[in-house]
């Protein structure tokens, strides 16, 4: 069986871990180093287990605690090309411990890691599917402005799939964001939001994915709450029922103990 564990998701920080028989991968590490400790040992986690961390795009909120926490453990780090500049020339890099591009898929142990692009505002930002040796399959869709086919057509063949509902548009316009970072928020290569997550949702149950973690809410433009109504209110109108056809909840700031096993 395959474990889940959001260890954090949101503005402030993200970083989520997937395993299986003894072997994991992290994707992101967007916490401190002593923080994503703390959050492991909280879930009973071995950061032994850990073989890889995979880093989506080099924003703060995903990569603030990568260079100490892959030193410290000796982890490989996998993410684009792009994004390896990016994290070299902010510093976000060491020679201590190895780094390599992922060009399209990668086996660390018994487990498969896919890359799919995603459009966001940074080098070259990616989402991750995970394959565990049991053949689950589990991916962390955020931070992207839109959903494009590839990304849908990857959620669509997964058992759990984190979708990114970052914000609440109302509460967003309305909110005291200035104009110019609205605008990159609400752009095609800002953000999901809840609406626009919402009405994704139906067409995965349709296809068979059974498990659903709203991800990345935004802590000024957002609430659990909101999320969670916009994301039932689709698939309820689509005559679907929680617990029946589907499971959802939303991924917490900080780590809640709570995992999900698929």
């Amino acid at each position: 069986m395959a474990k889940f564990v959001t260890l954090f998701s949101s503005s402030n920080g993200n970083s989520y871990y997937i395993g299986a028989s003894g072997q994991a991968v992290l994707i992101d590490a967007g916490r401190s180093c002593k923080q994503i400790e703390q959050a492991m040992m909280s879930n009973q986690l071995d950061m032994r287990s850990v073989r890889a961390i995979f880093v989506t795009h080099e924003h703060s909120d995903h990569c603030s605690g990568l260079r100490v926490l892959a030193s410290r453990y000796g982890i490989n780090v996998y993410a684009s090309a792009g994004t390896l500049d990016a994290l070299c020339r902010d510093g976000r890099l060491d020679s201590r411990f190895d780094a390599d591009v992922i060009e399209n898929k990668v086996s660390v142990g018994d487990m498969l890691i896919e890359r799919i692009d995603t459009p966001h505002d940074a080098a070259e930002s990616c989402g991750y599917r995970v394959t565990t040796p049991d053949g689950k399959k589990s991916i962390i869709a955020t931070d992207m402005g839109i959903m494009l086919p590839r990304m849908r057509d990857a959620i669509s063949q997964c058992d759990l799939a984190v979708v990114e509902s970052n914000h609440d548009v109302n509460m967003l316009m309305s909110g005291p964001y200035p104009y110019p970072l609205k605008r990159r928020i609400l752009s095609d290569r800002g953000h999901l939001s809840n609406i626009a997550c919402a009405e994704e949702l139906p067409d995965f149950v349709r296809q068979g994915v059974k498990h659903f973690v709203l991800g990345h809410l935004s802590k000024e433009n957002n609430t659990p709450d909101v999320a969670y109504a916009t994301a039932i209110c689709e698939l309820t109108k689509a005559g679907m029922k929680q617990g029946e056809d589907f499971t959802l909840e939303v991924a917490p700031r900080e780590t809640n103990g709570k995992s999900i096993i698929f």
